[in-house]
């Protein structure tokens, strides 16, 4: 008997994942109808009877619904495993699908403020040469000297320079950048909410 039901789960399987194909994702279907022709050959190997091949598609049918109906109430809240991983997305995937990661842990003020550092960072690192950048960028890059000297044709004493240079001059413009706000002239000695 177990044939029988491995020979009709084999011919209905295209027809029952098309006639059902509304209500679920393809994946979820064939996992829906393996778990169903699963179900059907355990009974059949424990010396269940079925009437015929009729008969088994039936119960198949059967089974496959149910288990699409397991299924939809898992992904509609019942499992919040299942929900969870459904409205999960793949870390790593196509560079248009892929998230960006985010520290929960970090606080958020602190986060603001190396933001802004950065966009800073990016806006003063323009006042600086072309050559400046360079070496700064072959530094950020992990460019070791030696290659970079070779690929732009610096001597090592010229690399050293120009790099000592960009990093004080973007000191200097980083500290300008950070001077406190001068106190106003003649200050107010008066108290918050009231008129001359």
């Amino acid at each position: 008997m177990a044939d029988e039901v491995a020979l009709v789960a084999r011919a209905r399987r295209e027809l029952l994942l098309r006639a059902h194909r509304h209500r679920l994702r393809r994946e979820d279907l064939e996992d829906c109808y393996s778990q169903a022709t699963l179900e059907l050959l355990t009974r059949a190997l424990n010396g269940a009877g079925f009437a015929g091949r009729e008969h088994v598609a039936n119960a198949l049918e059967q089974r496959f619904v149910s288990r699409i109906h397991d299924r939809r109430r898992a992904l509609s809240g019942r499992s919040p495993m299942q929900a969870a991983l459904e409205t999960a997305m793949s870390i790593g995937g196509a560079e248009e699908e892929q998230i960006e990661i985010v520290d929960v842990r970090a606080e958020l003020e602190r986060l603001v403020i190396q933001r802004l550092e950065l966009r800073r960072l990016q806006e003063l690192v323009e006042q600086l040469s072309i050559d400046q950048r360079m070496a700064l960028a072959g530094q950020l890059g992990g460019i070791s000297r030696a290659e970079f000297c070779r690929m732009f044709g610096w001597s090592p004493e010229k690399y050293r320079k120009v790099a000592q240079r960009a990093r004080a001059r973007l000191r200097r413009l980083m500290s300008a950048e950070e001077q406190p706000v001068p106190p106003r002239a003649g200050g107010s000695e008066q108290k918050s909410g009231t008129r001359p």
